[in-house]
């Protein structure tokens, strides 16, 4: 299921949306590193969960400076991101990356889309286009990992 985040008309928005998405991506992050048999793996992939908890302290800041709400739990897509490490783990490790993958997929675009955003101040854009970055490396790794393996 492709994200619609980034699409808001609103930076509020935006920020809510995007705190939504992180905090669903740490709970998948999170049910990863439980369920990856190689420790070396689980080590790497708990070093990208630390991306995404940066991404969380600073979409906060955004959003104490913005007025926008900030969640402080996931929302329903989290069982959607979750499920799918969930159900990957019976086929292993390559499997678990691969879902991992998809999840960075949405989060990727998120950022894309976020970095056009006009209502986004000269520093924020410049928090999403680093953020982008963070997470284009971990979908990358997570292709290239799961292929090897």
């Amino acid at each position: 299921m492709a994200t619609t985040v980034g699409t808001e008309d609103t930076i509020t928005d935006l920020v809510t949306n995007l705190i939504l998405l992180e905090r669903d991506a740490i709970a998948a992050y999170e049910s990863t590193i439980s369920r990856l048999s190689d420790p070396a793996l689980s080590q790497q992939v708990a070093a990208f969960r630390e991306d995404h908890l940066q991404h969380l302290d600073v979409l906060t800041e955004i959003a104490a400076e913005t007025g926008a709400d900030a969640p402080l739990e996931g929302d329903m897509k989290q069982m959607l991101t979750t499920g799918k490490v969930a159900l990957a783990s019976l086929m292993g490790d390559s499997a678990i990356l691969k879902a991992m993958r998809t999840n960075e997929e949405d989060t990727v675009t998120a950022y894309e889309r976020a970095s056009d955003h006009p209502d986004a101040l000269p520093k924020t854009l410049a928090f999403f286009q680093k953020a982008l970055a963070d997470e284009r490396r971990h979908r990358d790794w997570m292709e290239r990992t799961a292929d090897m393996l």
